[in-house]
């Protein structure tokens, strides 16, 4: 099976095998994580599609996939026409799709390890309406034809220790109990793998760029804990860190350990447990409360601790991404350089910090067309070299055990052409709107979106992105609950109210099909203001690293966008400044010096 079409092939004949008339392949894993080990990449196996967010399904004579706008190009360019129909999300939903396509009485296999009871109800509900039933499967089909699947990692856990985490463990759990006591319920399932990292203060490497390990937890009233791991991941250090309140137990036994809660009230999170862990529990007797995750928004609200965690990382980081800017700026126009080249000489920088652990996601390295994908990546396929007249975008982060960073910035190759340098700013003057922004308690990220969109909105264009996401604290690089999001737009959903202590990207952009991207990213904290009439809220920009201001229309920009863009740009120097050498110094003061 050494080409896509075959696995195809192959994926159908095993369908017929198990008796089923088609089947639904997302990409998640046992977690609802956006990111998963390499042994749940099921849909990239089967497609040759590499970005986070996506799903197929698979039908006898038919086969479609299912992506968003972030991944319009993206997916045209790594998964076959011939073979696949490429769907719109969210303007067509799986549900509708095997609504039309399905055929008539057919079974339409899915795995209940891999979706929520939610995704279970609407797809039955739509294939009811053709007579045909979904079926849930005990064994994967996608894995019985995956011949060198990899084994899920097997790396050992580590201590986030107190004085990174800023509470302990114990602190969080009996936070949890206080909760339970108010839902008067017994227990908690946790299955999010950033909650149980956050909750117990460990970190993992099961999955690349996000340090967390593949387990599940439950809670107890009395802020006890089972911990669901496989033992070879458990050092001393780690079982002496865990304690005698934390039970530990091999991962397999997790979902056997749901069928003994008969007469107990048993929260879940119906976001992020999956149909097969809510089955258990009703085959068991519990009763069940269906009720967000605990850990999310506490762990979102960041402490003291790890907003000055944050703090030290993105200075270090901001001065990692300066350097390599210069090399840059310096080398692109000698030719020579390409998106991967690129890659590996910013890692050299943010390893040369001596403290780097990961990146925080498969760095961005786009030049020309291929800035267009917001979140493409070059191959060695695709590799493409940096030429005069095009732009090119870097989208990046690293992984510190202090924080977790992320950061886009856009260079031109060359001489930018006046239509680059418009849109350029006209993505900062949205950039502007948001970082200032001040508003009320109770305010969502989707009622500031429009913000950072207006510029681009007065002349008739927009992006096909949410403006911004919530960021761990040396965590996922993509936190809920909130967002800066429309619910239409990839990265949207259920309005979440800002809160201090949150930190989110600022990231507005500019696509041109065909020719170039732009998007420039900080992340910003949420934090209160103490203003003439009360409180509000606004935001304090954390990232520090130049604008390029080649790029700028500094007509465009008014009077009060100079001051801040002046005002951030003398902050770039006192924060980064000191980590830089003489030559580095001098070209970041030229970088940040007034804009004209």
């Amino acid at each position: 099976m050494s080409t896509y079409t075959a696995r195809l092939t192959a994926l159908r004949a095993q369908l017929a095998r198990q008796r089923l008339d088609g089947f639904v392949v997302p990409l998640t894993d046992e977690h609802m994580s956006e990111y998963v080990g390499a042994y749940a990449q099921r849909l990239a196996w089967l497609t040759g599609f590499q970005g986070s967010a996506g799903s197929a399904v698979v039908l006898p004579e038919a086969a479609a996939i299912f992506t968003d706008g972030r991944y319009t190009l993206q997916v045209r360019e790594q998964v076959s026409g011939d073979d696949w129909h490429y769907v719109a999300v969210p303007a067509t939903s799986i549900a509708d799709w095997l609504g039309e396509h399905a055929p008539a009485g057919g079974r339409i296999g899915y795995d209940p390890w891999l979706h929520t009871r939610a995704w279970v109800a609407e797809a039955s509900t739509a294939l009811a309406a053709r007579g045909a039933e979904l079926v849930a499967v005990d064994t994967n089909p996608v894995d019985a034809v995956w011949p060198d699947r990899p084994a899920p990692s097997d790396a050992q856990l580590a201590v986030q220790d107190d004085a990174r985490a800023g509470l302990s463990s114990a602190a969080k759990r009996a936070a949890i109990a206080d909760w339970l006591a108010e839902q008067q319920a017994d227990a908690v399932v946790l299955t999010a793998l950033d909650s149980i990292a956050w909750v117990l203060n460990v970190r993992g490497k099961d999955v690349a760029h996000t340090p967390v390990a593949l387990a599940y937890a439950i809670v107890d009233a009395d802020g006890t804990a089972d911990l669901f791991v496989a033992p070879e991941k458990l050092t001393d250090a780690v079982r002496q860190h865990l304690g005698n309140a934390i039970r530990l137990h091999p991962r397999e036994a997790f979902a056997d350990a749901l069928g003994v809660y008969a007469t107990k009230r048993i929260a879940a999170d119906p976001q992020s447990a999956v149909a097969a862990i809510f089955d258990r529990l009703d085959q068991g007797g519990a009763t069940i409360l269906p009720s967000r995750d605990p850990v999310t928004l506490a762990k979102a609200t960041k402490n003291p601790t790890e907003i000055a965690g944050h703090r030290a990382a993105s200075a270090r980081d901001g001065a990692a991404l300066a350097r390599f800017l210069r090399w840059v700026e310096a080398e692109a126009p000698k030719g020579g350089l390409t998106e991967l080249s690129c890659v590996a000489k910013l890692q050299e920088f943010r390893e040369a910090t001596g403290v780097l652990l990961d990146t925080s996601f498969d760095t961005i390295s786009a030049t020309g067309a291929h800035g267009a994908s917001p979140h493409y990546h070059s191959t060695p396929d695709s590799n493409a070299p940096l030429e005069l007249g095009q732009l090119y975008l870097v989208d990046s982060g690293g992984q510190y055990a202090d924080g977790t960073t992320d950061v886009t910035r856009v260079l031109p190759i060359g001489e930018p052409t006046p239509e680059m340098r418009d849109r350029f700013t006209r993505v900062l003057k949205g950039h502007i709107a948001l970082a200032t922004a001040i508003f009320p308690a109770g305010t969502t990220g989707g009622q500031l979106d429009g913000f950072a969109r207006r510029p681009l909105w007065e002349i008739g264009l927009d992006y096909a992105h949410g403006t911004g996401h919530g960021v761990g604290a040396y965590l996922s690089v993509h936190e809920g609950p909130a967002r800066i999001a429309q619910p239409f737009y990839p990265g949207g959903g259920p309005a979440e109210p800002l809160r201090p202590g949150m930190m989110l990207s600022n990231e507005p952009g500019y696509y041109k099909a065909g020719a170039y991207g732009i998007r420039i990213e900080n992340l910003i904290l949420v934090e209160e203001r103490a203003l003439e009439g009360g409180t509000m809220l606004g935001f304090e920009t954390l990232t520090f690293c130049p604008i390029e201001r080649t790029l700028i229309i500094a007509d465009l920009l008014t009077p009060a966008e100079r001051d801040w863009l002046d005002t951030y740009h003398a902050r770039v120097v006192a924060v980064i400044g000191a980590q830089l050498d003489a030559d580095e110094r001098a070209w970041l003061t030229a970088k940040c010096a007034p804009i004209a």
